[in-house]
């Protein structure tokens, strides 16, 4: 892969994650999102939460050089770095879900 090779996935938070009252906190909670997504180090991906306030556009979305591929060659994409788009979101929603009961404080 090119150094020159930028791929950026954007996750999109819904608001009611984050229970009754998310919309009053999924803007902090996307702040705080990529702050620990910054550090995470997972197949050359670098990552931007932001809040899902338009149902119309996916969850996920994977950027090359800041133009969003379609799905069919976002998995072309993953394949050459030997992971599927199914892993990928599994693994990115399992941070966010254990991201978001930190938030909210759940205490199991």
């Amino acid at each position: 892969m090119s150094q020159e090779l930028d791929l950026k996935l954007i996750v999109r938070v819904e608001p009611g994650s984050l229970g009754p009252d998310g919309l009053d906190h999924i803007e902090a909670f996307c702040e705080l999102a990529n702050k620990v997504f910054s550090k995470v180090d997972y197949i050359q991906l670098s990552f931007s939460i932001v809040p899902r306030y338009d149902k119309a556009l996916p969850e996920l979305q994977l950027l090359m050089n800041d133009v969003i591929l379609p799905d069919q060659r976002a998995e072309l994409l993953l394949d050459k770095m030997n992971v599927t788009f199914e892993q990928v979101e599994e693994e990115v929603m399992e941070r966010i879900s254990n991201l978001i009961d930190r938030f909210i404080g759940h205490k199991y």
